[in-house]
């Protein structure tokens, strides 16, 4: 079975279903969902993400789509909504990533929006 991701009128992903693979019977499967569902469809990977297939195959679309994810017509690939204002998109992976690394130490971090720094968690 494949995963098609349903998209509004800003390429927003408004659903994720699962569907016929791809050339099943000799049909494009994302064209009649999309024609069903009234919106554009497209096949997600869910063995896909950062732009890596995690049984080594090629990837597909850089990442698996979730709801609220964009699709990015021009780079063919889903991204998640972006978790802070400072943090950019990698445009190989379509993964955000802060201005900061994440510290090396396997302490547990999380991301202080206000200093752009990474805050020790307890």
């Amino acid at each position: 079975m494949a995963h098609y991701a349903l998209l509004d009128e800003n390429n927003v992903v408004t659903n994720v279903i699962v569907g016929n693979d791809e050339g099943f019977e000799g049909k494009d499967w994302e064209q009649i969902y999309g024609d069903f569902s009234a919106q554009v469809c497209k096949r997600t990977s869910i063995n896909t993400t950062g732009n890596k297939h995690s049984q080594g195959k090629e990837p597909f679309r850089k990442n698996y789509a979730g709801i609220d994810f964009t699709y990015d017509a021009e780079g063919d690939g889903f991204y998640a909504p972006q978790p802070f204002d400072s943090w950019v998109l990698n445009k190989h992976t379509f993964i955000w990533e802060p201005p900061v690394g994440y510290p090396d130490d396997k302490k547990p971090y999380t991301w202080n929006e206000e200093t752009l720094s990474w805050d020790l968690g307890t």
